[in-house]
């Protein structure tokens, strides 16, 4: 049966207002109106190449350069960006008890940025440095100026999950806990392709959201195709 975005909306704002315990779960998607490229829409690419292929541990040790070179650019383009609209919503959802926490698979810190507490980033952070080799903590400005670890004279690397990598056992079974607590889960900007992050909302036993500029999965009881700021203040909206 067909159902118009208005009546969606309202619906997500009626979930949202009878939830005790509401967990949002972003993906790449909730940054691109910041202007940050995510890796698998064909403006994802990287001076033509594929991300996936560079942020891998395989491209850490075999071709540092082009590993530095793209997470180098993905650090500077950061700094020209701020957290859109949508983030600033999402943190007055928390501080108003809308919801509880955040899930991200996102690196770039715009949840924390934008004033949310409680985050869970899945995938690191490429905010944060350390060395490669004996895993030394270093500056931001160490990395971009390519220096070698003052401790054992590896390389340099953001603190990120690279592709080939597995994620941090204490934020994965934290997020998993909050997951299981929640009476409902909001899934933004992400297409849920990844494992073992996209069998996280399944864990759920409450109701599921999906919003996404493009509609990939089916398995939820309530979907919005868009943008996530614009779909995030039209909820808003409705909640004031």
């Amino acid at each position: 049966m067909f159902i118009n975005k208005d009546n969606k909306l309202n619906t997500l704002k009626k979930w949202i207002e009878n939830s005790n315990y509401t967990v949002i779960f972003t993906g790449a998607g909730m940054s691109t109106e910041s202007g940050i490229p995510d890796f698998r829409s064909k403006d994802g690419l990287w001076k033509g190449i594929d991300p996936m292929r560079v942020a891998c541990v395989d491209a850490l040790i075999t071709n540092y350069n082009l590993f530095y070179e793209f997470y180098k650019q993905r650090i500077e383009n950061l700094e020209k960006s701020n957290p859109h609209k949508g983030y600033d919503i999402l943190s007055n959802w928390e501080r108003k008890g809308l919801i509880s926490s955040v899930i991200t698979q996102n690196v770039d810190g715009f949840h924390q940025r934008a004033g949310n507490k409680r985050v869970y980033p899945l995938h690191g952070s490429i905010n944060t440095f350390r060395c490669s080799r004996c895993g030394q903590s270093a500056s931001k400005d160490n990395f971009i100026n390519k220096d070698s670890c003052i401790k054992c004279g590896g390389t340099l690397r953001p603190d990120v999950v690279l592709f080939g990598e597995a994620l941090p056992q204490d934020i994965l079974n934290n997020a998993i806990k909050e997951i299981q607590k929640s009476e409902l889960v909001i899934v933004i900007g992400t297409s849920l392709m990844v494992y073992p992050v996209n069998s996280l909302p399944s864990m759920s036993k409450g109701k599921k959201v999906y919003i996404n500029k493009e509609i990939y999965q089916q398995s939820f009881d309530l979907d919005l195709e868009g943008k996530a700021g614009e779909i995030l203040e039209a909820v808003n909206q409705q909640l004031n």
